[in-house]
């Protein structure tokens, strides 16, 4: 199955370290961050883990509800989340899913079989509170993941939602936006009353809190 920005996340009901979840149901109001790793019991997917629990306080605050998935049983995560928590000082409370049949990695194009026929690369889907995909991400299985960039991106995301702007090359919290072209001056004028600057016709930017 292809998957686009823009579509709405495949739901799916399956076993996790939780117990049986929903994604639809289990995400509610909440945005998603949906990432596999390839398998239970691996360095670099034991640091990811541990980042992601770590980050716990920066997901809550952002109203985002981490979900991990590989192709190991519920079981297995159980067992490898000690060694999570043990290793990364961390205490790791949020769920991975179970797929050991590998049902969600293939509806979710996680299987890329250069890499691998039975692991999941590095994916990531950000899930937006209507259920709509807003970012995909895919590293390959050498590569822990940029947690920075993570955040960065459901900041721009969320921020892009609720200002009606865009954000431009190397953007972090606090930095100046872009006023998207579809917004004549004069409206503009009305929607960022602390102002921007004209660069070019297509190219205005502003602050917003």
């Amino acid at each position: 199955m292809t998957l686009h920005i823009g579509d709405t996340a495949p739901d799916f009901t399956v076993d996790s370290t939780v117990g049986e979840i929903s994604l639809h149901d289990w995400a509610g109001d909440s945005w998603v961050f949906f990432f596999s790793h390839p398998a239970d019991f691996t360095p670099v997917c034991t640091t990811e883990m541990g980042m992601t629990a770590r980050l716990a306080g920066e997901f809550d605050k952002r109203n985002v509800k981490p979900l991990g998935l590989s192709t190991d049983t519920a079981e297995e995560h159980l067992e490898w989340i000690k060694d999570v928590d043990e290793t990364q000082n961390t205490t790791l409370k949020f769920p991975i899913v179970a797929d050991p049949d590998l049902e969600i990695a293939r509806l979710y194009d996680m299987i890329h079989p250069d890499q691998s026929e039975t692991a999941a690369v590095r994916s990531v889907y950000i899930i937006d509170p209507a259920k709509k995909i807003r970012l995909m991400m895919t590293y390959p299985m050498s590569v822990g993941r940029n947690f920075d960039e993570i955040l960065r991106v459901i900041d721009s995301l969320q921020l892009t939602d609720r200002a009606k702007v865009v954000t431009p090359a190397n953007w972090e919290p606090g930095g100046e936006v872009i006023i998207p072209p579809s917004i004549p001056d004069e409206e503009a004028k009305k929607m960022f009353p602390q102002g921007f600057t004209t660069i070019k016709p297509y190219l205005r930017m502003t602050k917003v809190a």
